[in-house]
């Protein structure tokens, strides 16, 4: 039997459109080799897309199949398959939650593991749960304003930095960093001279390096001489002379010694006192009446006179 060419150009057409459908659903995640079961739920508002997952405990087992508004009960009626390999409980709850913050929203399968078993068309209850972008959107009032006194907290920062940049005075930054250069040149210019120095000199702080490094060899070997010599007699006969001397204090300090008498009598300090003073008068009456004493060396009395 001959195909003709009209049978040939159906052919292709036939299978190109059977190769589109199929890629169509592979695209939107719909497996037309898979049996899956059909299920329903009810939520306030429609928060889900017609490419938003059915999950269970994380892993993908379905995907939502229709949204629709229900004008009787004024909520939003969401058709689900879920592979059919995949059993739970018709108690189930689907909980409507965020994947992320750009993962958009999904359904979860919550199995409390008790009643029958959910069949094809059950309707199941539904719940709501608080995701990241509903917390931020709470948040947002207290974050905007902590945000906004940090904005204007580093604005009032650059403004005082630009006026510090600006400033030509004293205090400016631009004279901060001018008397900062001229340190560091100076510090340069030291460093320069310093170098220039040694090179001169070089021969000459060699030798004065050798004579230090001289000085302490002979300090050295004075330390090691002292060490060997017989340190410890010299201590010993010195500490014996300390005890005799102390022995001698001693003896001068007791009263009932010659020496002793002497220094701490105080009759002797009296008599000497007393002694004194009869010599004073007796010179002093010599000098007024010299006759009365040396009558042979003149016949006249001489008178005293004071010294000039």
């Amino acid at each position: 039997m001959k195909i003709t060419r009209e049978i040939k150009t159906a052919s292709l057409v036939i299978a190109a459109i059977a190769l589109f459908i199929f890629g169509f659903n592979f695209l939107k995640g719909k497996d037309i080799f898979s049996k899956t079961t059909t299920f329903y739920t009810n939520f306030d508002y429609n928060a889900l897309t017609s490419a938003s997952p059915v999950t269970v405990k994380g892993n993908k087992v379905g995907r939502i199949e229709s949204i629709k508004y229900d004008f009787e009960t004024g909520k939003t009626r969401v058709a689900f398959t879920v592979n059919e390999d995949f059993k739970f409980s018709k108690n189930s709850t689907v909980r409507l939650y965020e994947m992320g913050l750009m993962g958009g929203n999904a359904l979860a399968i919550i199995d409390p593991k008790d009643g029958q078993l959910a069949k094809d068309g059950d309707v199941l209850k539904s719940e709501v749960e608080t995701g990241l972008v509903s917390s931020l959107s709470k948040n947002f009032s207290g974050l905007s304003t902590n945000l906004d006194g940090t904005l204007k907290s580093a604005d009032s920062l650059m403004i005082n930095l630009n006026s510090l940049v600006t400033d030509k005075s004293d205090k400016g930054l631009k004279a901060a960093i001018a008397e900062l250069n001229a340190t560091m040149k100076s510090f340069k210019n030291l460093s320069y001279s310093l170098n220039a120095f040694i090179n001169k000199d070089e021969s000459k702080l060699n030798q004065t390096l050798t004579n230090l490094n001289r000085s302490l060899d002979n300090f050295s070997k004075i330390s090691g001489d002292l060490a060997k010599s017989d340190l410890n007699k010299t201590v010993s006969n010195l500490d014996e002379t300390l005890i005799s001397l102390t022995t001698i204090l001693k003896k001068l300090d007791n009263k009932n010694g010659t020496v002793g008498k002497l220094l701490n009598d105080d009759k002797l300090y009296n008599n000497l006192e007393g002694a004194t003073k009869e010599l004073e008068a007796l010179l002093k009456d010599i000098k007024l009446h010299p006759k009365r004493y040396f009558r042979i060396l003149s016949k006249k009395e001489i008178p005293y006179k004071k010294e000039q």
